[in-house]
């Protein structure tokens, strides 16, 4: 997975780093920012100490094969959830205090709308955070627009900036590099489910 970009967002006078597809984030400081077009962002934040943390992933769990290594990886709803409870857990958050805010889902993509995963991974995360017994405080999934999310760990709030004038070819273009790199790259790393 690569690095999360850090930068200084100005708009909010703060540090921050950009969740690009495939990667997360754990903080309780930085301001998380990322922007979702078919993909899914969970929002997590253990609202005793602010650990907190963001995923954006591209798949729902259920294209995830059992056996093939390439299911084992962040790409998928499933792993991303999973990757991020675990890290967040590691860096001291307890899993019974977890809270969630979920964002996404968007059907901004010709191709990929085809088969409807925008509204699949929106379905996916609400399962999920259910079956995981993790409440759901706030969600923002479907419709024809991209979204830009802002989160801030300190707090818990979140800004969502919905882009319904803005040119889409830079979402499309880094969604459809993103399920292209899916198809085509091997997957490494172990990842440890609890």
């Amino acid at each position: 997975m690569p690095t999360p970009n850090r930068y200084y967002d100005r708009n909010f006078d703060a540090d921050a780093v950009k969740i690009l597809p495939g990667e997360y984030y754990v903080t309780q400081s930085l301001l998380l920012v990322t922007v979702l077009g078919s993909c899914v962002a969970a929002c997590l934040r253990d609202t005793s100490t602010g650990i907190s943390g963001m995923n954006h992933f591209m798949l729902p769990g259920e294209d995830a094969e059992p056996g093939n290594p390439a299911s084992a990886s962040a790409r998928y709803g499933v792993f991303a959830m999973e990757i991020l409870i675990n890290q967040l857990i590691k860096a001291g958050a307890r899993r019974d205090r977890l809270v969630a805010k979920v964002f996404g889902g968007g059907a901004v993509l010709d191709g990929i709308n085809i088969a409807k995963v925008g509204e699949r991974n929106a379905s996916f995360v609400l399962d999920f955070l259910e079956r995981e017994r993790i409440p759901v405080m706030a969600k923002d999934l479907c419709g024809p627009y991209p979204r830009k999310v802002y989160f801030f760990p300190d707090n818990g709030q979140v800004k969502i900036r919905v882009m319904k004038q803005l040119h889409n070819e830079t979402i499309m273009r880094r969604e459809s590099e993103y399920a292209r790199q899916l198809q085509q790259a091997p997957v490494s790393g172990d990842v440890e489910l609890f």
